[in-house]
């Protein structure tokens, strides 16, 4: 890119400063050529695919979660509450109404965002955190959209989880093609609490689309009947395979440790009794243990941590080496990580955007098949190839 700027203005003998007023054509297009030089985007030479990444949308807050409403249209979710459209016809946004009342602190505020079309009208399901008499809690809850605001907002499930402090709210959700939702908890910094099946804590829940518990869930009959697995620290990242109809999620580590899950009903993934991560002090945590008797162990494990969030396959066709490729999202890591797997096994790993100094928060699949993140700046960038 610099080159092409360099470039312009060596071919470009510049005038005299007394001839300035009567500048030829030629000059005066000229800032405007280095423009356009500027926002050519420098094409990305990855190991399965050549690709550019040009920004559509520039805010000012996290952007936790969004989805599309249709092909040109997407529904975003700051964190600290605000919902906004965006047109990428135009790459214009507006504020959307009707959202929930939120608790935005620290980690906590409007989270994840899933458009779901059902019986021909568009709803948009929304994860938050809100007060509580007990604290602050984790909730569901969905509006309709009629293509402008939301109306008719409902909390459809709230959490129990609550505690004291902004941090470990999860929560992303995934719809399964039987008329479930799955829903992941953080342990809300009471980490031991995330091996007990009597609240939500550390857990990913499988509900009803009206926020109840599936009733053939693993443990229905017990203190949290929503359960579907537990032992987890902060799953921000869950997605279901679209081949083999797996359910996958990852979850922040502390000092290391992040991990990636395949998700299996009644299954203890061993948080805080086993960890590959240690304190933030450096001390270990449980003796050290990173395997015990009927725990689960992770599919792939990340020491130093990369702080996943958002993740998702991809489903695309724009750019077929990556098929059904796993996209994850990272904060600290600062990073896209693209997964290859076969199986449970991860075959090949591959960092994409490590130098454009972003926290990025969700990758999705829009309907064009290309690949579409957002940032902890509040920004939309999209994926296409050269």
């Amino acid at each position: 890119m610099f080159a092409i700027v360099q470039n312009l203005l060596v071919s470009m003998p510049f005038p005299s400063i007394k001839n300035l007023a009567v500048l030829p054509m030629r000059y005066l297009l000229l800032p405007l050529l280095l423009v356009s030089a500027l926002a050519q985007a420098d094409v990305i030479r990855s190991e399965r695919v050549n690709f550019v990444f040009e920004e559509l949308h520039d805010g000012s807050d996290v952007i936790w979660g969004f989805d599309f409403v249709s092909a040109n249209q997407i529904l975003i979710a700051e964190r600290g509450g605000a919902i906004w459209h965006l047109d990428l016809d135009s790459r214009t946004a507006h504020p959307v109404t009707g959202g929930p009342r939120v608790a935005a602190e620290r980690q906590g505020g409007l989270l994840d965002l899933q458009v779901r079309e059902e019986e021909g009208v568009i709803k948009l399901y929304l994860t938050y955190s809100e007060e509580s008499d007990a604290g602050l809690v984790t909730s569901l809850g969905r509006a309709v959209w009629d293509g402008q605001n939301l109306s008719g907002f409902e909390r459809i499930f709230q959490a129990d989880n609550a505690a004291n402090g902004g941090i470990h709210f999860g929560s992303r959700i995934v719809f399964d093609q039987n008329g479930h939702l799955f829903m992941t908890i953080g342990d809300r910094n009471d980490r031991y609490e995330a091996q007990s099946l009597e609240n939500h804590k550390g857990a990913i829940l499988r509900l009803t689309l009206q926020g109840e518990a599936a009733p053939d869930n693993p443990f229905a009959g017990r203190g949290a009947p929503e359960i579907w697995s537990y032992g987890h620290r902060n799953p921000q990242g869950i997605d279901i395979h679209p081949e083999t109809g797996e359910l996958y999620a990852i979850e922040f580590g502390p000092r290391g440790g992040d991990e990636l899950n395949l998700i299996r009903p009644g299954v203890n993934y061993g948080w805080p009794e086993i960890t590959y991560g240690r304190e933030y002090s450096g001390l270990a945590i449980s003796g050290g243990r990173t395997e015990a008797p009927d725990m689960e162990q992770p599919v792939i494990y990340f020491v130093p941590a990369i702080s996943p969030s958002g993740m998702g396959f991809y489903r695309g066709d724009a750019m077929p080496e990556w098929k059904h490729d796993l996209f994850v999202a990272n904060l600290s890591g600062m990073h896209i990580l693209r997964l290859r797997l076969d199986g449970d096994q991860v075959v090949e790993q591959e960092r994409l955007l490590d130098n454009i100094s972003e926290r990025f928060r969700q990758v999705r699949t829009g309907p064009d098949g290309l690949i579409y993140v957002s940032t902890d700046s509040g920004k939309i960038i999209r994926l296409k190839p050269e």
